[in-house]
């Protein structure tokens, strides 16, 4: 039935109104409402001592204290009141719903709210559809109160007892969980087909909510009954197995904890303290939550090498021979690595007191790819004992060192505990891979916790947080390595021996290629050495058209790339054998990747050949210097560092004061502006010994005279044109090398790094020793 259809019955009289701050009332429906504003209680009491009727109408906001007719619904519920009681400030009233209403015309000149009415009658309509829609909201509200839905005993008899469509709407509508506005939208509906619809819907969802919380309900309580059921049977086998006269699983495990304390060899305080640990352990109940915290910590503590090492007796004949076996040149290297295992075999013979066992950390400084990590294995095979390697880039937390505290969730010993732990022994050799890599945040800097574990004079005693009790490290020997020492605290560095390792020379590499790789690679890709072979000449070009760098990775990486392509040709039987040489190289690694002889160039002013250090190893850079006509500005491009900038312009300053010697004239720097290139421009470059290269562009710029071929240089350069120490000569000078200079200008002051370099490469190069820049442009533009 249409609201246009419903026969309205007009009541002039004036009615006590009373708005409802939240929640609706609907016809059919008895409920006790509570009322604390002024206006309401008279407006309940004024109708409860005359004629017991008022009209109740929900607020549209739920926050308005005094509201007026625009902020009521339009509407409402005629009311019977049956009953009130006062409590306080406060009155209660049992009211029953009669009819709707449409609020017309409202009275707020009085003590309370009146207002006149339309009366609407309730829809007596019938059809089909509607009892099955009645049906429906019937057989889902006995659903939903099945499951749990919250109604009152009488009120659920009566509906099930049979009532009519409008009635049943009504009294439905008002259990539903739903908002005031839906409340009212209802209550506002006034075709009863239609309002079942809307109750049906809102019904559904609501057996919906309940069947899934019930269904949680469920499942947690199998598992609450599951958990009981397993503790009741727990307690009846240790009820058992005590009548029998057998362990319990917890006794059997605190015996072999004790066992196990007992072999390990404890210090005394130690032993103490795990005992006493052991003793809280054994009253605490399995289902407590420090139950699993202390039982890990007592397996940790209890697995650590308290007193079990390896027998290893030094023998510096055998060292020799496992240092030259598994590593070609790094003579150097190899001589300082004796000399300190000559240290720790006479300390171990002549030791007195704990204090004295272990000679100073060292610490393996060096490009990539050069044997760093391989040197620390052979030490280890050379002693006799394990090798552990912990890599530490990347670490930013201070846990990763020295543990958590065992109380939190995951709590785990650091790094060094926990390599100990693993290898079994507390005597191995230790390496702590990429030292220089290690960072800091808000969770601590690992660094500094490395500080007391890598110092003999106080790592007997090392605290980690996790074991609280002290380990002594004294017996461990450390090996650190780094690409670089910059990034290393200098407290920290301060206790290391620092061995440099320089990169190989092409010869090295030949033989490092030929004694360790070829074999190594034809292994790896499944071949044998009767199946591919690769001619010296092939391995040459390999090296010098085809790598670039100071260790041998990527020869290693180029090397397995000519087997695989072989393993290829052999598993499809294109051919039984293979033979590489410098002739067929380009078919299995592709066009050349280098020039023969990087610095062999055509020879043009303003451009010369400098030496460079990186953390790679040494590699050769190109300034080049173009002039234009101009007012004598600068321009530096190449991603320069703020040292490389200044020495290009303390450069041109020097030329500038020399321009009588040059042969230029004294104004010639107000025509012409210069610019300063460095190629590989989104590659960073630094440093101040490039002074004397950038110097000599310039000059070979302005006088057009171009640098001698095959030159390189290094050196800083003063505004007075003095040439200074620099550092990474080795380095530099076989990059130079290895790129084809045949003539290398060096710092007077660095004459005496010439010792360090190999006597195949001091063969091969003429060696220019200066002192000011005058005697670099001599030979430089000669």
């Amino acid at each position: 039935m249409e609201e246009n259809q419903v026969l309205i019955t007009p009541i002039s009289e004036f009615t006590p109104l009373g708005a409802i701050r939240e929640g609706v009332i609907f016809p059919h429906v008895e409920m006790v409402l509570t009322f604390g504003r002024s206006k309401s209680i008279t407006a309940v009491n004024e109708s409860f001592s005359t004629t017991k009727k008022i009209i109740f109408v929900s607020q549209k906001k739920v926050n308005t204290a005094d509201p007026s007719e625009a902020d009521l619904y339009k509407i409402g519920v005629l009311c019977e009141i049956q009953r009130t009681l006062k409590t306080n400030d406060e009155v209660n009233a049992l009211v029953k719903g009669i009819s709707r209403v449409k609020i017309k015309d409202v009275d707020a000149s009085g003590s309370f709210l009146k207002c006149t009415y339309d009366l609407i009658p309730p829809d007596e309509s019938k059809s089909i559809e509607i009892d099955a829609l009645a049906k429906q909201v019937l057989s889902n509200f006995k659903k939903a109160v099945n499951l749990g839905k919250s109604v009152e005993f009488l009120n659920f008899m009566k509906l099930m007892s049979g009532v009519s469509p409008d009635e049943l709407a009504d009294q439905v509508a008002a259990t539903l969980e739903v908002t005031t506005h839906q409340k009212q939208k209802l209550l506002e509906t006034l075709s009863v087909k239609a309002r079942l619809e809307g109750i049906l819907q809102h019904l559904l969802k609501e057996v919906n909510v309940l069947e899934i919380e019930k269904n949680i309900a469920t499942k947690t309580q199998k598992r609450f009954d599951q958990s009981m059921r397993e503790a009741v049977l727990r307690e009846r086998i240790r009820t058992i197995q005590t009548e029998l006269g057998e362990d319990n699983e917890e006794e059997q495990e605190l015996k072999d904890f004790k066992r196990k304390i007992a072999k390990a060899g404890m210090p005394k305080e130690v032993k103490k303290k795990v005992i006493k640990e052991l003793n809280r352990f054994a009253r605490l109940s399995p289902h407590s939550p420090e139950y699993s915290f202390i039982r890990t910590w007592i397996e940790t503590i209890t697995d650590m090498p308290w007193s079990n090492s390896t027998k290893s007796k030094v023998s510096i004949s055998n060292a020799e021979k496992v240092l030259d076996q598994d590593h070609y040149g790094l003579s150097e290297v190899k001589e300082r690595i004796i000399e300190y295992l000559s240290v720790l075999k006479l300390k171990q013979q002549t030791k007195t007191k704990k204090d004295d066992q272990m000679p100073t950390i060292i610490c393996f400084s060096g490009p990539p790819g050069v044997g760093k990590t391989s040197i620390g294995k052979s030490i280890a095979k050379a002693l006799g004992r394990k090798f552990i390697k912990v890599s530490l880039g990347g670490i930013r937390d201070e846990a990763e060192i020295r543990g958590h505290r065992r109380t939190y969730v995951g709590a785990m010993p650091g790094r060094i505990i926990q390599g100990i732990k693993d290898i079994g022994v507390k005597n191995p050799v230790f390496m702590l891979d990429e030292i220089d890599k290690l960072g800091a945040d808000y969770r601590g800097d690992p660094s500094a916790a490395l500080l007391e574990a890598l110092d003999p004079e106080q790592n007997h005693e090392f605290s980690d947080h996790y074991l609280e009790v002290p380990f002594d490290l004294s017996d461990v020997i450390f090996i650190t390595t780094a690409n670089v020492l910059d990034t290393i605290p200098p407290a920290l560095l301060d206790r290391f021996e620092v061995i440099e390792f320089s990169g190989y020379t092409s010869d090295e590499k030949f033989e490092i290629a030929k004694q360790h790789l070829l074999e190594k690679v034809i292994r790896t890709n499944g071949l044998t050495e009767g199946q591919v072979k690769l001619e010296p000449k092939g391995l040459e070009t390999t090296i010098s058209r085809y790598t670039k760098e100071a260790g041998v990775r990527n020869l290693e990486r180029q090397l397995s790339k000519i087997m695989r392509k072989a393993a290829k040709k052999i598993a499809n039987n294109e051919a039984k054998k293979i033979e590489v040489t410098d002739k067929n190289i380009q078919d299995f690694l592709g066009p050349y990747q280098f020039t023969e002889s990087l610095a062999e160039k055509k020879p043009e002013p303003g451009l010369a050949t400098g030496l460079a250090w990186t953390q790679a190893g040494g590699d050769i850079i190109f300034i080049e210097v173009a002039t234009m006509p101009g007012n004598g500005k600068i321009m530096l491009t190449g991603k320069l560092g703020e040292v490389m900038q200044e020495s290009a312009k303390a450069a041109w300053s020097y030329v500038r004061s020399r321009w009588s010697e040059l042969g230029l004239k004294e104004d010639f720097y107000k025509h012409i502006d210069i610019h300063v290139h460095v190629p590989e421009g989104a590659v960073p470059k630094d440093g101040p010994s490039a002074g004397d290269t950038i110097t000599t562009a310039i000059v070979s710029a302005l006088t057009k005279k171009p640098v001698k071929r095959n030159l390189g240089m290094t050196g800083e350069v003063t505004l007075r044109g003095r040439v200074l120490e620099i550092g990474g000569v080795k380095e530099k000078v076989i990059a130079g090398n290895r790129a084809g200079l045949k003539h290398i200008i060096l710092p007077k002051a660095n004459e005496k790094d010439l010792v360090k370099i190999p006597e195949v490469i001091k063969k091969q190069m003429t060696f220019h020793f200066v002192e000011h820049m005058d005697e670099v442009l001599k030979i430089a533009l000669s």
